[in-house]
């Protein structure tokens, strides 16, 4: 049996531990901008806690992570960040985060990390290792500068973009090709004013030999082909005949050249994404920067900020409109503002200050119609809006208790994604927080069936049971979470009825 090679370092088991260790969380609302109702997200905070806190929520719901992690140049950039970390402290922080980023990943989702030579190749394996190298689509080489710089023994001229897919095989049909540039038309033409337009002529030879491909050609002027030696045609001999008979077969300009069959631009596909990201067609630093600075001016400037184009490209080729997009290294707000921009639902996470000095502001100029960046190609012309939070109070206190703070429906969304594994979805406003594989679960909490007194809601009274049974009939297994219960074990189990106690019975992560 065949076992696939793993990467280890100083600390690794406490940074496989971290994700089950990192305390939940609430996110605070602090304020609404645009369009109150849209359910774009933007969160300041570490993003190791906003993750577990939206995991309750979001779980299998993100159909396109895009993030830009520290790439540990050793590099300190001012005010933003430091890029210094010793080797196995940038695996320990990148392990939990892509282990969380995972579990909020869509089953027809896609990821997408960008990082340069300090720690691509580590990053590549650490990410076989979190999501399956069987996982793993491509590696993209992006142009990420177009000058030569002097100073090293060969210039830099591009970064990394690992790509990977919960399912791959089904991935491939989902994804979106991309659209032809002005160049890339440049390919056809209309030397014979062919009515239906341009067009471009495509061999019908290919590599290998066949038998059932190497049938003969008759061309008009009655020359008989065959494949050139080593080839064989492209296509059976019926498909030919099929070309032939809807006027596409072409010989060259004297008739009697190999075969070949026109394909017209407006027939033709849009282009299958490749592996070399040219700055022609996906931006590049230089002008990251310079849409930074139109926005905040040159003193403001984010120091590592990525293109709109880049983002813009990355987002249609993995997601449709309305789908959900997630950056939980957000910088200076690029993906959010794309995402925006092409009709995306967002949440993105920064945990920096520029969180309000940079992302909030950027995404109230796109809200406001702000034409920088992508904006005309896309035509957008501003609206919508976002929700601006910060990660409140832990749900537990150092005690294990459950912290004042959190209300019946924060508990309710962490019980169920605890119990059920599924992201919390529904409105909760009633004991029964939802049937789960023929499990109902239940929540006496906050006095939801009256008081904080026994005789209201949060014991599991005869008569808080009986007012259960005639609200919420379920004839299969329940679990209830309550302070406590008055009822005996014998009891329970006739009801069928398991009972967890608040806050003992919870797990506490």
């Amino acid at each position: 049996m065949q076992t696939m090679p793993f990467l280890d370092w100083v600390n690794k088991a406490q940074a496989q531990r971290a994700t089950a260790d990192v305390p939940y969380h609430l996110l605070e609302f602090q304020s609404a901008h645009g369009d109150a109702d849209a359910e774009n997200l933007l969160i300041q905070g570490d993003n190791l806690l906003a993750l577990k806190a939206l995991l309750p929520f979001y779980r299998g719901q993100v159909k396109c992570i895009f993030i830009d992690p520290p790439y540990n140049t050793q590099s300190a950039f001012g005010q933003f960040y430091d890029d210094k970390l010793e080797h196995s402290q940038w695996l320990s922080m990148i392990y939990p985060r892509l282990d969380m980023l995972r579990d909020l990943l869509a089953e027809d989702g896609s990821i997408w990390v960008t990082i340069d030579d300090n720690e691509g190749h580590y990053l590549k394996v650490l990410m076989d290792e979190v999501f399956s190298r069987d996982r793993f689509v491509t590696t993209v080489a992006w142009q990420s500068r177009y000058s030569r710089s002097s100073d090293t023994a060969i210039s830099l001229s591009h970064n990394f973009i690992h790509c990977y897919a919960s399912n791959p095989n089904s991935w491939k049909t989902v994804r979106n090709r991309l659209h032809r540039t002005p160049e890339q038309e440049k390919q056809f033409s209309n030397p014979d004013n062919d009515p239906r337009g341009p067009w471009r002529a495509i061999p019908w030879d290919a590599p290998n030999i066949r038998e059932n491909l190497s049938y003969p050609i008759t061309t008009p002027s009655g020359k008989v082909r065959y494949p050139p030696p080593g080839r064989c045609w492209s296509r059976t001999e019926e498909q030919w005949n099929e070309i032939v008979s809807a006027g596409l077969a072409y010989f060259g300009k004297k008739g009697d050249g190999a075969p070949s069959f026109r394909q017209y631009l407006s027939d033709s596909p849009p282009i299958v994404p490749n592996t070399w990201w040219a700055h022609e067609d996906a931006g590049h630093t230089d002008e990251a920067k310079k849409e930074v600075v139109e926005l905040f001016g040159q003193k403001a400037a984010f120091a590592t900020p990525k293109p709109e184009r880049l983002l813009q490209r990355i987002i249609h080729i993995a997601t449709t409109p309305g789908d959900l997009v997630l950056d939980s290294f957000l910088g200076s707000g690029t993906t959010a503002a794309v995402a925006h921009k092409m009709g995306r639902r967002y949440i993105g996470i920064e945990m920096g200050e520029h969180a309000r000095t940079h992302c909030l502001p950027r995404l109230q100029k796109v809200i406001d119609g702000e034409q920088g960046g992508i904006s005309k190609a896309v035509n957008w012309q501003g609206g919508g809006g976002f929700r601006f939070h910060t990660l409140g109070e832990p749900v537990f206190d150092a005690d294990g208790g459950i912290h004042p703070a959190v209300r019946f429906a924060a508990l309710a969304a962490y019980l169920w994604h605890f119990e059920t594994g599924e992201p919390a979805r529904q409105a909760f406003d009633s004991p029964l927080l939802g049937i789960h594989q023929g499990t109902a679960y239940y929540l006496l909490y906050n006095g939801i069936l009256g008081d904080r007194r026994p005789a209201g809601g949060n014991v599991l009274t005869a008569k808080v049971l009986t007012h259960l049974d005639a609200l919420f009939p379920h004839a299969g297994p329940r679990i209830i979470y309550g302070e406590t219960t008055w009822q005996g074990e014998a009891r329970l189990r006739e009801a069928g009825i398991a009972f967890k106690q608040i806050p003992y019975d919870i797990k506490a992560r």
